[in-house]
């Protein structure tokens, strides 16, 4: 099998601090009296032991003391450590080589480390882990012998030996064990008449009587006696649904006598088709007292279940975990939501699904054996690995415990028994903590200690040098004598109220100062103009600046002298404004620049800047020769169409609106403006408005059709004509008709063309 080599950096915390970082130098936010207390504000910090420096500035970041001229020789800033006490190498074997015991492989490395901590600096270390190979395990099998599950246990029955077949592939010492559990022995788990009692299920079947949990088979290596022992087991039966498999997993989680439990992988494959009860549950049956997490067996059979509680999943979770027992739940489809929130409760567990009669147990268990994690003694987090794992942890304190004293932390893999024990020492104080002069005449007659450079008062004494008495003096009464204008803030912040006088703090650099009675001024906070302190035209006294001669405003920003905005006719912004800080403020808004002599509304601008727009635009017009040299004065801009032109009330300054013609009659379109800083902008339509030919098509298309519509129009005129004078003929025709007075007498030579001739026999029948 390749050994692939996965990096993981693991980041361990001793306390659970924020990580969240005041805002400005962590240092001089401490507020720190003494060396110990400076050198745990943060790793940066260190403690200048120069007599003369005051203790407000003694603590600062490492360049700032060497800036400020703290000799390196006069500041404390300790390191920590680590040191690598037990570091046996893992044990790398192959398969088949010389048998081990349990005690002799080892899987982690390093075994034993003592670290030194500072607060805020990290400790890092490397920590491998490689499973051995052929590493010893030993599985348990527990099963719920419910009616339910009755086919199942039929293939229970076979599965000691197909089992140590498979895991002889990946271990050559393999030791199997069998449990069973049904549910608690008395009501309404169970039906307490005595027929059921002796025989719960219905029918002819023959079942065993309920019962808790029983440790069928103790862990062998003998895989033919653990399927004698399984085929000997019978179904058993109860009344609800879940089971009380959590009563049978503690017994075999804390029984490890019993159940035979060796110091190496220990597996526990549960099998159910139900769910399962919790803490809480048993007080249906009038069972009250909480489980105590102990081993309770009798002749191998769990005695107290009508006499303790089911254990909650917590404490479950705890007893696996203090036994390093990894859980392998292999249930039915149904259950599988239930039990995969299970699992995400229990580390180190895995799920699998059951087939309908338990055929695919063994690929469960051969899955989820291949499944590992790390975790600190305090949380888990999962992880999957392939055998060897390097792990780069790195440990950081943040701040010291209470009186200093060591702690100690562990780091293992479950399921394992093997750990990293780490030794945690603090650095509390600094190494001048050590020379300190207690009672020192420094400190004001022996009223405190001296050490690095300054007086650690002793309880009751108070001041730089320990020179006043909190008995005499109440700190609130020399505190409020530190407080400007009875505020809130001692010294505004920017000092230390030493015995009712403020002691200003310096700053990293030296031109810049606190000062006044109460810290209140500094030379360094006043209005700035250009990124500069004033203006560059002035000082910083107190918060406000003092400007130089012809400049005045809050930042010494306004020029008093009006040189600058005389106009070329000699007037004062043209007449038509005002000269404020040596800047001309127009008063009409058609007028612009620096001396409101630009006016880009004003008649006549489209034509004098007509030529010029054209020849950069289009390449055309009478310029198109000259362009370069005559019109680069403005900033040319193309737009695609009239609505993407700049409209008076999108911009801040006057445009005007222009529309030209050139030689071709072609017109095209342009702003002209003068922006805020003086520039001059063209925006110019990209295409010009050009008229277009005839079309002839269209044209001879149109008289043709005219022309035959028009015939046709004069032949239905003519046809109606026609049909109207026939019309008119023929009613004339037909009144003279009848106005006419004709003789209606026959013709003497008419002869008619008939002849009827008489048959003189007929007679009439």
């Amino acid at each position: 099998m390749n050994l692939k080599l996965l990096f993981i950096s693991t980041f361990l915390g001793v306390f659970c601090y924020s990580n969240a970082q005041k805002e400005g130098n962590e240092c001089i936010n401490a507020n720190a009296k003494y060396c110990g207390e400076c050198i745990q504000a943060g790793a940066k910090c260190g403690w200048c032991k120069d007599p003369g420096e005051t203790v407000s500035t003694r603590c600062d970041e490492l360049q700032s003391l060497i800036k400020r001229g703290c000799a390196e020789a006069e500041i404390e800033n300790p390191h920590g450590t680590h040191k690598i006490i037990k570091d046996k190498p893992v044990t790398n074997r192959s398969k088949g080589a010389e048998k081990l015991k349990p005690e002799d492989i080892t899987q982690i490395q390093p075994q034993k480390l003592s670290l030194t901590l500072r607060s805020g600096e990290p400790q890092s270390f490397n920590l491998k882990f490689k499973r051995a190979e052929d590493y010893p395990i030993d599985l348990y099998y527990l099963m719920d012998l419910s009616y339910s599950m009755k086919d199942d246990l039929e293939n229970v029955k076979n599965l000691g030996t197909s089992l140590r077949v498979e895991m002889s592939k990946i271990t050559s010492d393999f030791r199997i064990g069998f449990g069973s559990f049904v549910e608690k022995t008395v009501m309404p788990y169970i039906s307490t008449t005595p027929a059921k009692l002796l025989n719960p299920c219905t029918g002819d079947q023959n079942c065993t009587s309920p019962f808790s949990y029983k440790n069928v088979l103790k862990l062998t290596e003998d895989g033919k006696k653990f399927n004698t022992l399984v085929g000997q087991q019978h179904i058993s039966g109860n009344l609800d649904s879940p089971e009380g498999g959590f009563d049978a997993i503690m017994q075999v989680a804390v029984c490890g006598e019993q159940i035979g439990w060796r110091n190496v992988t220990r597996l526990l494959v549960f099998s159910t088709d139900a769910g399962f009860h919790f803490a809480g549950d048993g007080k249906l049956g009038g069972i009250v007292l909480p489980n105590d997490g102990k081993c309770h067996l009798e002749n191998n059979v769990y005695t107290m279940s009508h006499y303790y509680d089911y254990p909650s999943i917590a404490h479950l979770v705890q007893k696996l975990s203090d036994n390093n027992i990894q859980t392998i739940f292999a249930v039915t489809e149904e259950f599988q939501p239930v039990y995969q929130e299970l699992k995400n409760l229990i580390p180190k567990s895995a799920v699998g699904t059951l087939s309908a009669n338990s055929s695919n147990v063994i690929n469960l268990i051969i899955d989820a054996y291949n499944v590992s994690t790390l975790s600190r003694q305090f949380s888990f987090k999962r992880l999957w690995l392939s055998y060897d794992v390097m792990f780069s942890i790195s440990v950081t304190s943040k701040g010291c415990p209470k009186q200093g004293k060591p702690e100690t932390i562990k780091i293992k893999p479950l399921g394992f028994t093997e750990e990293v024990e780490i030794t945690l020492n603090f650095i509390c104080e600094c190494e001048c903590h050590k020379e300190g002069v207690k009672n020192s005449p420094k400190c004001h007659f022996g009223n405190g200690t001296y050490e690095c450079g300054a007086c650690k008062c002793n309880e009751g004494r108070v001041g730089r040098k320990c020179e006043c008495s909190s008995n005499d003096v109440a700190t609130e009464d020399m505190d409020r004598t530190c407080r400007k204008d009875n505020g809130t803030d001692i010294c505004s912040n920017n000092g230390d109220c030493v015995c009712g006088t403020c002691e200003c703090k310096k700053r990293d650099n030296p031109e810049e100062r606190y000062s006044g009675p109460y810290c209140e001024c500094d030379n360094f906070n006043c209005d700035r103009s250009g990124n500069k302190l004033c203006g560059g035209h002035g000082r910083c006294e107190c918060r406000v600046c003092i400007c130089d001669p012809m400049w005045t405003g809050s930042a010494c920003d306004c020029s008093l002298d009006n040189s600058t905005c005389m106009a070329t006719n000699k007037q004062i912004c043209n007449g038509r404004g005002t000269c404020e800080c040596g800047i001309c403020k127009c008063t009409n808004p058609k007028f612009q620049g620096p001396t409101c002599e630009t006016c880009p509304t004003c008649p006549g601008v489209c034509v004098e800047h007509k030529e010029c727009v054209q020849c950069r635009a289009f390449g055309t017009g009478e310029k198109k020769d000259t362009c370069e040299q005559d019109c680069s004065y403005f900033h040319l801009i193309k737009v695609k169409d009239r609505d993407k032109l700049p409209q008076p009330n999108d911009a801040s300054y006057p445009l005007m609106h222009c529309k030209e013609r050139d030689t071709n009659d072609c017109w095209f379109y342009y702003t002209y403006a003068v922006n805020n800083n003086t520039e001059k902008e063209v925006h110019v339509v990209e295409t010009q408005d050009c008229p277009a030919g005839p079309d002839i098509i269209p044209i001879v298309a149109g008289v043709v059709a005219g022309i035959v519509l028009i015939g046709l129009a004069l032949l239905l005129i003519w046809k109606l004509l026609m049909i109207i004078h026939d019309r008119r003929e023929f009613a004339k025709f037909e009144k003279e008709k009848m106005n006419a007075k004709w003789d209606t007498g026959e013709n003497p030579i008419y002869k008619s063309a008939v002849t009827t001739v008489v048959n003189p026999k007929y007679e009439g029948k």
